[in-house]
């Protein structure tokens, strides 16, 4: 009874303050859901960025066991180390991706260049090698979707009502996907003599 009473009484304020509560308990889980977000795309980078570093410390013993058999295309060695150079000298994501094309194109030309070395294609040491690269190159594809996933997902989240006005007070930005070089959807001309 007493509490019937009491509630009688001050109902009137009760609301606006559960309404209040209410706000700010939806405010902070929805600044923490974008944190979360924005971590997740930030650690998927992390892991496309770790690939890309695999791949970049096996470029050097590549050259090296292609050398040791073949001392040809010199000019192909060099652009393998001057764009493997310019992936690890990249800070912005952006610059990375424009880094690793070009490291993709040189080892690929790379590759080609040993299509033409028999004894080359049947060196174990190559062929390890090889092999490495291969599962690296799926291992960045896997990468390279999952970063794409958690922007895809972290994009939508910024951008949806309310939230929209939560990532707007606190500056959460759209991020970039990650998107192939300019005409990577062709299939490359290959030339072996």
């Amino acid at each position: 009874m007493i509490m019937a009473s009491w509630f009688s009484k001050n109902w009137k304020w009760l609301v606006p303050v559960a309404a209040v509560v209410l706000l700010v308990l939806w405010f902070i889980g929805s600044y923490n859901g974008l944190v979360g977000a924005e971590v997740k795309v930030d650690t998927a980078w992390g892991q496309v960025q770790s690939v890309y570093q695999r791949r970049a410390d096996l470029v050097p013993n590549l050259v090296q066991t292609v050398k040791g058999i073949r001392d040809f295309e010199k000019e192909t060695f060099l652009a393998v180390t001057e764009a493997r150079s310019r992936w690890q000298g990249a800070s912005t994501p952006q610059e990375q991706v424009a880094a690793t094309n070009q490291l993709e194109s040189a080892i690929s030309r790379l590759l080609l260049v040993v299509e033409n070395y028999p004894d080359l294609k049947s060196s174990q040491n190559f062929l390890a090698l090889q092999d490495e690269l291969a599962g690296t190159e799926n291992r960045i594809n896997v990468e390279r979707q999952r970063y794409n996933e958690a922007v895809g997902e972290y994009n939508k989240k910024i951008r949806t009502f309310p939230r929209v006005i939560v990532a707007s007070l606190f500056g959460f930005e759209k991020r970039e996907f990650f998107e192939a070089e300019a005409g990577a959807e062709n299939v490359p001309d290959v030339d072996f003599g």
